[in-house]
């Protein structure tokens, strides 16, 4: 949407957002406002106002929130967009995990054990007056706190570490359960000011194809509040290919069809389609798969979100490592898409986040001179995988 273009603007400085505007949401109403304004026709501005709700809806799939509305205006322009669109990759996200392990000696990866707590030392927390700083220590004092290991508690045993890369979700990171004792202040509210949403995808698979070899995808112009469903958040269906649909859907109404059963999602979205191509043949799919991204105990949400309130200051706050006693190798570091302050959201913000975390420890045990870890790094991370 051009509106957004302009929202960006205001993280630069170029201009001042307009006085008591302060979520994009807010600001691209304002927009269409005026700009429907012009339009003389009725019906044509309805089915404009139509087509501007539909790409909102888009967008809070894009943006990873329930409304654009919760998304601080300012802070929009923040996130950097990666020349060369999205890839897609056929075998899954293990496509881009087997190049990696397969370096890897074996038996170094364990599989299969959940982290159900990281204890590390206690002490004293000067990280709640050095927001500034790019490190936060703690003083681990008192004669008896001598132990600096970082314990990582499985559910069938207790792994001693001088030091860690936490890529735990920012969702685990909310549960606010996991490490012992607390993380620092400031980090804990970074953690709450950030938002994480829910993002699912709906698969319909068919045995035949219905829909012409000309349509790629179906825009669903819902009416306000028209029938008050989950359904009606759902923007477009897009054809994977001539048996496979596919539909996507944020928020609270992303959350209301993850308690669904598969069978039922798939018949309430073939009642959509028949109603939107105005065809009661429209068959019911073979089979429905849904992604449950918030009902799911490891990720509890889907990617994070600058909401009003936040700032790119609060991913850097929760990407900061934790140093104790002034060791030149901190014990804990953290890595995750949460972490990257322009590239949040995204598996590349992910993926470099975490390279960027491995070289820092790696440097620090050679004090030698810091790597330089770049966008450039994943061209040759994309070469190596298998995309066809």
């Amino acid at each position: 949407m051009c509106f957004l273009r302009r929202c960006e603007d205001y993280f630069t400085g170029a201009f001042d957002p307009p006085p008591g505007i302060h979520s994009v949401g807010e600001h691209v109403q304002l927009e269409i406002a005026i700009y429907l304004e012009k339009v003389q026709n009725n019906n044509v501005r309805k089915l404009q106002r139509l087509i501007f709700n539909c790409l909102l809806k888009r967008e809070t799939c894009i943006t990873g929130c329930n409304n654009m509305a919760d998304i601080d205006l300012v802070e929009l322009g923040s996130y950097k967009e990666l020349q060369g669109g999205n890839i897609a990759l056929p075998s899954g996200y293990s496509s881009i995990l087997d190049p990696i392990h397969n370096k890897l000696p074996p038996d170094c990866i364990k599989m299969n054990s959940q982290v159900t707590k990281i204890k590390w030392p206690s002490g004293i927390d000067n990280g709640t007056d050095s927001e500034d700083s790019d490190k936060t220590v703690i003083e681990v004092g008192g004669e008896d706190v001598t132990n600096e290991t970082v314990y990582v508690y499985c559910n069938d045993k207790i792994y001693e570490a001088d030091s860690i890369i936490c890529t735990l979700p920012l969702g685990i990171l909310k549960s606010n359960d996991i490490f012992c004792p607390k993380l620092p202040k400031y980090k804990e509210k970074s953690i709450g000011r950030l938002l994480y949403g829910v993002v699912d995808k709906i698969f319909l698979y068919y045995d035949r194809p219905f829909l012409s070899q000309d349509t790629d995808e179906i825009l669903l112009l819902w009416e306000n509040d028209e029938i008050g469903d989950w359904t009606e958040k759902i923007y477009s269906f897009s054809k994977v290919n001539d048996t496979l649909l596919l539909g996507w859907l944020s928020g609270n109404e992303a959350e209301i069809m993850e308690k669904l059963d598969d069978k039922i999602i798939g018949d309430k979205c073939t009642e959509v389609l028949r109603r939107f191509l105005n065809d009661p043949c429209i068959p019911y799919p073979s089979k429905c798969i849904c992604t449950r991204w918030k009902a799911n105990e490891f990720s509890l949400g889907s990617y994070t979100a600058i909401g009003v309130g936040s700032s790119q200051l609060d991913i850097e706050h929760i990407a900061r490592p934790m140093y104790v006693n002034n060791n030149k190798i901190p014990i804990i570091t953290f890595a995750g898409e949460h972490t990257h302050p322009n590239f949040y959201s995204t598996v590349h913000g992910a993926y470099l986040s975490g390279r960027a975390a491995a070289e820092m420890l790696i440097v620090c045990k050679r004090e030698d001179e810091p790597l330089n870890t770049t966008v450039s790094d994943l061209s040759s991370w994309v070469q190596g995988l298998p995309l066809a």
